[in-house]
């Protein structure tokens, strides 16, 4: 049988994910860690632009003409088929979108609407408001974690079958490695390559003993096929 490789990934972004790892000759197995639930606001408050640091952000949102930042380009996509019309993108993480927000407005100009995840984005506001904006943190969806790894997984882990198990969040890898745990799976790690678009993810995934644990060249989870390559034979 085809050598399985494990999507830690929720959607927005897990069906793609798996999708190009297809392509690679893998059987991409649909683990993801959270569970995402919008929660639409009434309305958006004025603002002179709209920070999205992810594409759950970007599909909770109602569509409108403000000018957007995004974190990377997956999210720029998101929010330009989610109807915003007016999008640039950051190079995939907060400290580039900080970045990207002091190059490109102003702090007089107007608040920025910073649209997160229940519990997510407090460094980033943070940072925006010591480069002297004013921050309108508004929580628009929430991710609960999985409550069990799902049975083709705990099967596939069980059989040795799962060659690399990829992730593009630090929380998404500690709920896994809980989940492998709970499982009595954690000793299946020896044989999988634990892939991650950032080096804190990799720091998150030490406890458990991973074949190999490789960091993509930039935190863009289009990279992770890449860097798994083609399945053998």
């Amino acid at each position: 049988m085809t050598a399985a490789v494990l999507i830690t990934r929720p959607e927005p972004g897990a069906a793609e994910t798996a999708a190009a790892v297809a392509t690679l000759g893998w059987r991409p197995i649909l683990a993801p860690a959270l569970v995402l639930r919008a929660i639409p606001p009434e309305r958006l408050p004025a603002a002179q632009a709209l920070l999205l640091p992810s594409r759950a952000a970007a599909r909770a949102l109602p569509p409108s003409a403000m000018p957007v930042l995004a974190v990377g380009a997956g999210t720029a996509a998101e929010a330009r088929a989610c109807g915003f019309p007016d999008v640039i993108c950051a190079e995939g993480d907060a400290a580039s979108l900080v970045v990207l927000a002091a190059a490109r407005l102003d702090p007089a100009a107007g608040p920025l609407l910073l649209a997160v995840g229940r519990g997510y984005s407090a460094e980033l506001a943070a940072d925006l408001r010591a480069r002297g904006f004013r921050v309108l943190r508004r929580v628009v969806y929430e991710a609960s974690p999985a409550e069990a790894l799902p049975p083709e997984a705990i099967d596939a882990l069980a059989r040795g079958a799962v060659a690399a198990a990829l992730f593009t969040s630090p929380r998404c890898a500690r709920i896994t490695l809980a989940l492998m745990r709970h499982a009595g799976l954690a000793e299946a790690a020896h044989g999988i390559r634990a892939l991650a678009i950032s080096a804190r993810i990799a720091e998150a995934l030490a406890p458990l003993p991973w074949a190999t644990r490789e960091v993509t060249a930039r935190p863009d989870p289009t990279l992770l096929p890449g860097l798994l390559g083609p399945a053998p034979g």
